[in-house]
């Protein structure tokens, strides 16, 4: 497994360009992995499920291609619910977070 450093850390928690944000289908605006995961609280599983489902994984390909953090990618590729997501992302803050001490 490849070692995070402080840098790589603060790139996978900064926020994304504006002209790559993560725009949900109920109308919400996602910056970073933060607003990712605090966005599974409020969100509806409607919109989870029109995001994540057998054809389409939004949150883990804008994970992955646009934050680059493909560890958290492939753990929401794995979520069945927004509740499982939700648990991934904030383990994966933590992680991270802990490299910027």
């Amino acid at each position: 497994m490849p070692r995070i450093l402080k840098q790589d850390a603060e790139r996978l928690l900064a926020n994304v360009p504006e002209e790559h944000v993560f725009r949900c289908y109920d109308g919400c605006v996602l910056r970073n992995v933060k607003e990712l995961g605090e966005s599974f609280a409020s969100m509806s599983d409607e919109t989870f499920t029109h995001h994540s489902n057998e054809e389409k994984r939004d949150f883990s390909n804008w994970v992955k291609d646009i934050i680059g953090d493909e560890k958290l990618a492939r753990d929401l590729g794995k979520s069945l619910n927004r509740t499982q997501a939700a648990k991934s992302v904030a383990a994966r803050i933590d992680f991270l977070s802990a490299k910027l001490v």
